[in-house]
């Protein structure tokens, strides 16, 4: 009987399905599917409630559980949803007896969701990397303190819990046994890692801590920074410690100073320019990407202008563009003057442009030099500055395995993908 797990967002859920998946293939429940949802956007939850009921009517005979951030903060209208069997919350999800069949399916109690805020610690979920990827994802944080305007996330997360150094360093030593060359280090705001630790180490002194303990980690790559908690031994490491990768991905949002005041952003348009070109200069190699939300309430053309020029002005090349989706429940939904949708989508499509100009010019800058590609198929792989590549006819498909480290020459651009 079929059990699987439906994953919408981020890659802390990706890493949490896994841990859903070895629950529920343990457990006694049969022809079960969790659907682990997403409330960043208006859009991911519409996109999850129609799968759900997609699914439902595809597989009539299959129990539905509905989880995740959106389920965390709105239960209830995934409770209405027919077919729906189950609501679990965020915290409930991780838990094996969550799963348990005994009188989980159709007993009186459908939503299984306690207040997140509530939860003080964030357990070490042993994973053991993810099942059929060239990379393994590690929580090191949940939750955020801050409270951005335009952010329902926190509601659906709960304040910052870090997981604690020693659990870190047990958990990367089991993913590197199992082969796994490169760990990406997730979390809802990383950079905020420790404050509730006792002693407070900061991101940068865990890494390091992690890094001297476990020297056979090939590859580490952070899945998000904030600029505003940028700590010296961070910088240190970016500078000195090549088993980083030279990719970070900056929480960005705007690149206008009253747009980011608005947002209640911490960090304004120059801190990112001289944090990009100082490490730059630190690191010649270094990439950046961004998560930038296009036509914030207030946003005018000339506000606009600024976050699209601080693209070619930062050489921002990965980017994760969203068009402001209000939320109910989030400061950002009460200011009256909200951006009309269709502008929204046009600013959104202007900012992927330039984005993309921006990745084909690094792309042709790495014709001619020897990349370190992990290999994600048969013939696909990434570079350390998380550029696509396509393995040539030189490399053997069938005789490289997923995860394996490649050295590959590049030799050409073909459409979004180096070629080596």
């Amino acid at each position: 009987m079929p059990k699987e797990v439906i994953t919408f967002g981020c890659r802390l859920n990706s890493y949490e399905s896994e841990v859903i998946n070895q629950h529920i293939e343990k457990s006694t429940l049969k022809n079960v599917a969790v659907f682990n949802t997403c409330a960043v956007t208006k859009e991911a939850e519409r996109q999850a409630k129609q799968a759900i009921r997609k699914y439902k009517r595809e597989n009539p005979d299959t129990k539905i559980i509905v989880t995740g951030c959106a389920a965390q903060i709105n239960p209830a209208s995934y409770e209405k949803i027919e077919g729906v069997d189950k609501v679990v919350g965020n915290e409930e999800k991780l838990k094996a007896k969550t799963f348990d069949a005994s009188g989980f399916i159709g007993d009186s109690e459908k939503i299984l969701v306690n207040d997140i805020m509530s939860i003080k610690e964030t357990a070490s979920q042993l994973v053991g990397g993810l099942e059929g990827r060239a990379r393994a994802f590690m929580q090191v944080q949940n939750g955020c303190n801050h409270r951005c305007t335009f952010c329902i996330i926190p509601y659906g997360r709960g304040n910052s819990r870090s997981v604690p150094i020693g659990e870190i360093v047990s958990q990367a030593k089991i993913l590197v046994e199992k082969g796994y060359n490169e760990i990406v280090l997730t979390g809802v705001d990383i950079s905020g890692y420790g404050s509730d630790l006792p002693g407070e180490p900061t991101l940068g002194e865990m890494l390091k801590r992690l890094l001297k303990i476990v020297p056979d980690i090939k590859r580490i790559r952070l899945s998000s920074i904030d600029v505003a908690e940028i700590d010296e031994d961070l910088l240190w490491l970016i500078e000195n410690e090549t088993r980083l990768m030279p990719h970070l991905h900056l929480s960005l949002q705007a690149g206008d100073d009253m747009i980011l005041k608005r947002m209640k952003r911490r960090h304004n348009r120059q801190q990112v320019l001289e944090f990009c070109a100082r490490v730059r200069k630190m690191r010649p190699d270094m990439v950046f990407g961004a998560d930038i939300i296009a036509g914030f309430p207030t946003e005018t053309d000339e506000m606009f202008e600024n976050t699209l020029k601080i693209i070619h002005e930062a050489g921002l090349v990965h980017l994760h563009i969203f068009p402001y989706s209000k939320r109910e429940g989030t400061p950002a939904a009460k200011i009256p003057n909200q951006v009309p949708k269709e502008t929204r989508k046009k600013r959104a499509a202007k900012l992927r442009q330039a984005g993309e100009i921006e990745l084909a010019k690094l792309r042709k800058t790495r014709i001619g030099k020897v990349e370190n590609v992990v290999v994600e198929s048969g013939n696909i792989g990434r570079t350390e500055q998380f550029l696509e590549v396509e393995l040539g006819d030189e490399v053997d498909a069938g005789a490289v395995e997923v995860g394996q480290l490649l050295q590959i020459a590049i030799k050409s651009v073909k459409g979004n993908k180096l070629v080596g």
